[in-house]
């Protein structure tokens, strides 16, 4: 895995949330330069770090799209959290990191455009230094409740 630093991490984490943020507001979030985050989108992009800039769609809208998601149950070694975390938040198939309690430290959200992306995926994933073991499902079928009503 590259390294990647703090800023680096901020900006990955913005542009994940808001692929169109734009740089001025990047640049102020951050608290450098607007040169600076400029300079780092393009070497994160040469690097292979950022691959693409996406926009968010509804569940409903995946289905419809032949994308594939999956879970994946982790076991760490050790006191590793953050560092297995930081190392999943810059993989872009990552939608969500759960911390859990039982068998699994960590459950993991995936989501491709294919199984062979899937399949690069889970051997970058598993390939992550602390991880001791993992159990990835893919998801065959979902149902999104509404909000409960108390």
């Amino acid at each position: 895995m590259q390294n990647i630093d703090d800023i680096d991490r901020q900006l990955i984490g913005h542009l994940r949330n808001n692929g169109r943020a734009p740089v001025a507001w990047l640049a102020k979030s951050i608290g450098v330069s607007r040169a600076t985050i400029q300079n780092r989108m393009k070497r994160l992009e040469k690097r292979g770090l950022i691959t693409g800039y996406t926009a968010l769609v509804s569940a409903g809208a995946d289905e419809q799209l032949s994308i594939v998601n999956a879970l994946m149950s982790i076991e760490l070694e050790g006191n590793v959290f953050k560092k297995v975390q930081e190392s999943l938040i810059s993989e872009p198939s990552v939608r969500a990191i759960h911390s859990t309690n039982g068998r699994w430290d960590i459950i993991v959200e995936i989501q491709t455009p294919s199984l062979e992306e899937f399949d690069r995926v889970l051997k970058r994933v598993r390939s992550i230094v602390g991880i001791s073991s993992s159990e990835t499902s893919l998801l065959l079928s979902s149902r999104r409740m509404g909000a409960a009503k108390l």
